[in-house]
């Protein structure tokens, strides 16, 4: 078991009491959970981040919308300045709606609404985008916001989850066996032969959950195709950075030198400083960093950094390994996505 923090492994128990009192006040009903009028699924993991959670949602919404569902995106954006609920544009402020659904906005070409109530969000999202579509609303790093009811719940599950423990001692939101109320599990391909027999010991909502198969692809790449660097300078801030730097090399492109900031880390003209003195000291002549990073940068941030050479930006794609298969699963979950008002 991976413990991160051992200095505070005996408040775990106390976590983990809290979690069981929650999930046992809705099932009472004590807390209520809103109902959308649309179709809802949760994309989710027991993770506190870096499972992969928006590059899901990125092809769940194209594959969707090619198949002629509205699609509609709810976040909560962390670390974000404003707590308004709203619509985000693709080039919107990062640092007033979050990292993440300024990405999704720009990649996803369906709508996004951000909001720490993703209930109201969604209800914004129905009241101000009508359609003569089914519906569908993809709720994004949803496993734990029981407040919003779901059809579907689909959790991503690593290997780096199956061998760590409950918050705060751990990175576990929830504990492993939660991931039974789920109804699709996926799993990375390079992963998968070692956690199908994890995933088929527990029982979902509708017997075992259905395992699903991803492939992640890292494309390397800059507006205007210009050569990549030789000895690139990497910077991130995201939650698990160690899989950024493996998935560079194995496309054999290492960094001279990575630096990792917190997850959502909001960027300052003095980490853009260090950025460019530590590059020049170990004659980088260029930058790459993720997608989540590069929405942050303003203008003048990345004018200063390509003074050193490029910007390289990482995009993260997955693709379904079968996704005849796994889209006729999802389906059938929730009758033709056309779900009965309760």
């Amino acid at each position: 078991m991976k413990i991160r923090r051992p200095w505070l492994l005996p408040l775990t128990p106390l976590y983990g009491a809290a979690l069981a009192l929650k999930r046992q006040l809705f099932a009472w009903g004590w807390l209520k959970q809103g109902h959308l009028e649309s179709t809802v699924i949760s994309v989710g993991s027991v993770s506190a981040g870096g499972a992969g959670k928006t590059p899901v949602v990125l092809m769940l919404a194209e594959i969707l919308r090619h198949r002629g569902y509205a699609v509609r995106i709810l976040t909560r954006g962390y670390k974000r300045d404003s707590e308004t609920i709203a619509r985000v544009e693709p080039f919107d402020d990062a640092r007033w709606h979050g990292d993440e659904p300024v990405l999704l906005a720009q990649r996803s070409g369906v709508p996004v609404y951000v909001g720490a109530d993703r209930y109201q969000a969604g209800v914004m999202a129905e009241q101000s985008e009508p359609s003569q579509k089914l519906v569908v609303h993809l709720l994004d790093d949803g496993f734990q916001h029981r407040r919003l009811a779901r059809d579907i719940d689909i959790v991503l599950l690593t290997r780096e989850d199956v061998e760590d423990t409950l918050l705060p001692a751990g990175n576990l939101r929830e504990p492993l066996e939660a991931v039974a109320a789920a109804d699709i599990v996926i799993l990375r391909e390079e992963e998968a032969d070692s956690l199908r027999s994890v995933v088929r010991g527990f029982r979902g909502p509708n017997g075992k959950p259905a395992i699903w198969v991803t492939r992640r692809q890292l494309s390397l790449g800059k507006a205007g195709e210009v050569a990549l660097p030789t000895m690139p300078f990497a910077f991130c801030g995201i939650a698990r950075p160690e899989g950024f730097t493996r998935m560079l090399a194995g496309q054999g492109y290492e960094a001279v030198k990575t630096v990792a900031f917190e997850d959502h880390h909001a960027y300052t003209e003095a980490d853009i400083l260090r950025l460019m003195h530590e590059a020049r000291a170990v004659e980088a002549n260029g930058f790459v960093t993720t997608e989540k990073d590069a929405v942050k940068l303003t203008p003048i941030m990345r004018d200063r950094l390509e003074t050193i050479g490029p910007i390289v930006v990482a995009r993260l794609q997955v693709e379904l390994l079968d996704e005849k298969e796994s889209l006729e699963q999802l389906v059938n979950l929730v009758g033709r996505l056309d779900r009965r008002k309760r």
